[in-house]
């Protein structure tokens, strides 16, 4: 099997796509996948920082496209999973140094090298980006429910279509309930409703996320996580999986149900 290439992308804020790409990265390693991700914000480095692989960098991706080392050593093997595997991006450089047809090749000779390659895009709508989605085989564009950021996941749709990609998935991130319940926040069906692409995934509001993120172990790894959870569903749907969505409502707390008790 050759890899499938699925790059993770966002509007201007960013909205959670580098810790989605760690996510998803994870749960399909922990399902046995291999899989190695690929930073391609250069210049402004972090997915090496969610994955707590930040100390263990000695390449990264300019070094491989500009030839100063082979492409298995820039690979940095992940502390828990020994096919997990992360190429980081550049600090010093900025996306310039790199073009669309360097990653397409990039994105080539990775094929052999393991079952899922993941890309983590720039956020916005530069030069970065077109690099980032140039050899993906898949887009998974990332969205909080909110005004603004459905705006830009909008801009960036447009643009996927414009590159003659395939249709890309949404996934839409820091869903809460009780503010979609005070009307204070868009719900699943309003963000489907506007962006008219195929919904992979909906990540519920957790604190556990930025908690994760902080110490850089992903929430996928948390069994106790609705986030994790989540991404967890959302890496065995990527593998063709009937995976149904996590329930959102949130009532069924203690409070929820021992009134149901005294009805």
């Amino acid at each position: 099997m050759t890899a499938k290439i699925i790059t993770v992308t966002s509007g201007k804020g960013g909205v959670g796509k580098t810790t989605a790409t760690a996510n998803l990265a994870v749960a399909l390693a922990q399902i046995g996948q291999r899989v190695v991700c690929l930073d391609a914000d250069i210049g402004l480095r972090n997915l090496d920082v969610v994955m707590g692989l930040e100390n263990r960098i000695v390449y990264d991706l300019v070094d491989v496209i500009e030839g100063r080392c082979r492409l298995k050593q820039a690979m940095i093997r992940d502390k828990r999973f020994d096919d997990l595997h992360l190429i980081p991006a550049a600090q010093t450089r900025d996306k310039n140094a790199i073009s669309p047809s360097d990653m397409m090749k990039l994105g080539e000779d990775l094929r052999d090298e393991a079952d899922w390659v993941i890309i983590d895009s720039p956020a916005g709508i530069e030069r970065g980006f077109r690099n980032a989605i140039a050899p993906a085989d898949e887009i998974l564009v990332i969205t909080n429910p909110d005004v603004s950021a459905v705006r830009d996941a909008d801009r960036i749709i447009g643009l996927i279509e414009a590159e003659q990609k395939e249709p890309a998935k949404l996934i839409i991130n820091r869903l809460n309930p009780a503010m979609v319940q005070r009307g204070d926040m868009l719900d699943a069906e309003d963000v489907l409703e506007l962006l008219a692409i195929k919904l992979i995934g909906i990540v519920p509001e957790d604190e556990n996320v930025i908690v994760s993120t902080n110490v850089g172990k992903p929430v996928a790894l948390d069994e106790k996580s609705r986030a994790g959870q989540a991404f967890r569903n959302i890496s065995r749907r990527l593998m063709g999986d009937e995976i149904p969505l996590l329930n959102m409502d949130f009532k069924d707390d203690f409070l929820h149900k021992l009134s149901r008790m005294f009805k």
